[in-house]
């Protein structure tokens, strides 16, 4: 990473305790309620403060920074004190040559800190990425600086500063919000476990884009001056759209081939050459951009162009197969495995065969919002899904059926996958939903009984757990069964990576039986 940038974007992060400013009212059309914040961290904000005292680019021009930036440096830089010397000590200890990473660290540890005083991290020591680890031990001495140098009562002398910032990036953000959840049809939760936070803080500026597939991610903006959009609209894409290549891991291995062809491309990105599902994600994010952005025609076609090079081959085909997306009703959460079985393996495949890479040693694009370092977690995969290829092609099959409302064709396919996996969760779980289609309440509870509880449960598959518990409990409601209607909900809300459409329905269903009056004894 090098040059100075606007903007720090990381994702995946948790949630930082920091303090919560109050939003002003969007004066024009407003997002949705969603699980997206904007705020400030006084974690982030400690964390900047030592990083500037001890010394981090002391020798840089200050003339196009952020005021607050340029003068704290000069305040931080004279600070003095046992604590001042043990945090300029610990920073000469832990130095690295390149700028970027050195502060690409201190970011970590900022998104990972809990509250002051003492910025514990919320991540045990297993789950920390390298860049904190490398860091061990500074939580006691920033704490130490926190208290000597009474940076809590700075944080709260400059909050009408934050203040204003935040209300600058609110509309921005809110019309980003708006008009992707819009296209995509995706409602979010705002009881939901995923968050989208945006952290507001001028000391930071340099640009790092940390993508990661988790529960939580999480942007740093320096300022409001030349807000990035394009960046936050990408991470929030990501946001949006990681989840469902790994809800449909068989759907997508059926295309896997182009990967595979794709993954020989000397600038694709090396975290992604061995990584299919997030591969995937990156290029349907790539491809509603093109739609969000306004483009010209020759634009887009450069650009698509661009991907093509660069070995994100899926985009082409992705973008065109959201124009019958775009003619049709469902959600994307629900219309993406028509979107993947949509993409022409045979075609495709002969056409990424005839595109030249180009070489590693050619820049990227600096408007890439992509283009900047990435860091990616890798979330657990369910491991329910066969590696055997007519087993998949076999629950394909059977999910289309399902989608075409045709329970007979769909059981015949899930049947041949039982009768070599007899066990097989996704098959079990696809005779539910024939059940389902055919009015069988009896049959479709005991198919879903058997994937929520006992030895079969669908423990290493959440979707299939989640989703169970949600049947079972709307076949209990139908039944007039509301307390043990409320106990599937509530369970289906307790599954760990549960689909976000999920649980929203999980959500509306709790709701709705607890507005429903006792059925009344005879």
């Amino acid at each position: 990473m090098g040059g100075l940038c606007a903007a720090t974007v990381l994702l995946w992060v948790p949630l930082v305790a920091g303090a919560q400013v109050p939003l002003p009212p969007a004066p024009r059309q407003t997002a949705p309620v969603t699980n997206v914040s904007v705020d400030g961290s006084e974690a982030m904000f400690t964390t900047m403060c030592a990083l500037l005292a001890a010394g981090f680019e002391a020798n840089v021009s200050a003339e196009n920074w952020h005021p607050l930036r340029a003068r704290l440096r000069e305040q931080m830089q004279h600070q003095q004190g046992p604590a001042v010397d043990a945090v300029r000590e610990f920073y000469k200890e832990h130095v690295v040559r390149d700028s970027g990473a050195t502060l690409s660290r201190y970011i970590w540890f900022g998104l990972l800190s809990g509250p002051a005083p003492r910025f514990g991290m919320t991540l045990k020591r297993d789950d920390q990425p390298t860049e904190v680890l490398a860091l061990e031990g500074f939580s006691e001495i920033l704490s130490n600086y926190y208290t000597e140098q009474k940076i809590g009562q700075l944080w709260r002398g400059l909050q009408p500063i934050y203040n204003g910032e935040i209300a600058k990036v609110h509309d921005p953000v809110s019309q980003i919000v708006f008009v992707t959840t819009g296209y995509l049809r995706q409602l979010q939760d705002n009881s939901s476990a995923r968050t989208f936070t945006i952290i507001l803080e001028p000391l930071v500026g340099r640009i790092t884009n940390v993508r990661n597939s988790g529960e939580h991610y999480s942007i740093v903006l320096s300022g409001s001056d030349d807000i990035p959009t394009d960046i936050i609209r990408h991470a929030f894409l990501h946001f949006l759209l990681d989840p469902l290549p790994q809800q449909y891991p068989h759907v997508l291995a059926v295309k896997r081939q182009l990967f595979e062809k794709a993954a020989l491309a000397p600038r694709l990105a090396p975290d992604l050459k061995d990584d299919y599902e997030s591969y995937f994600a990156e290029c349907l994010v790539r491809a509603v951009e093109l739609k969000l952005k306004r483009q010209s025609p020759g634009e887009r076609d450069a650009a698509i162009d661009r991907d093509d090079a660069d070995g994100y081959v899926l985009v082409r085909p992705l973008f065109e197969g959201l124009a019958k997306y775009e003619s049709s009703e469902p959600s994307m959460a629900l219309y993406f495995p028509d979107l993947v079985r949509g993409l022409n393996l045979t075609t495709e495949a002969k056409r990424i065969d005839g595109i030249k890479f180009a070489f590693s040693d050619r820049g990227h694009s600096t408007d890439d919002p992509a283009s900047e370092a990435v860091t990616r977690r890798r979330v657990p995969q369910p491991t329910t899904v066969p590696n055997d290829a007519e087993a998949i092609a076999e629950l394909t099959d059977g999910e289309k059926r399902i989608a075409e409302k045709n329970p007979r064709a769909a059981e015949q396919s899930f049947q041949k996958v039982l009768a070599k996996y007899p066990d097989q969760i996704r098959a079990w779980y696809g005779l539910g939903l024939v059940a389902l289609l055919e009015h069988d309440g009896p049959r479709a509870k005991e198919v879903f009984g058997r994937l929520t509880t006992g030895e079969h449960a669908a423990k290493q598959d959440p979707m299939v757990l989640t989703w169970s518990h949600i049947y079972l409990a709307r076949i209990y409601d139908d039944e007039g069964q509301q307390g043990l209607a409320k106990s599937e909900f509530q369970a289906a809300l307790a599954v760990p990576g549960g689909p976000e459409q999920a649980r929203q329905a999980a959500q509306k269903g709790l709701e709705a039986v607890n507005l429903e009056k006792p059925a009344e004894r005879p």
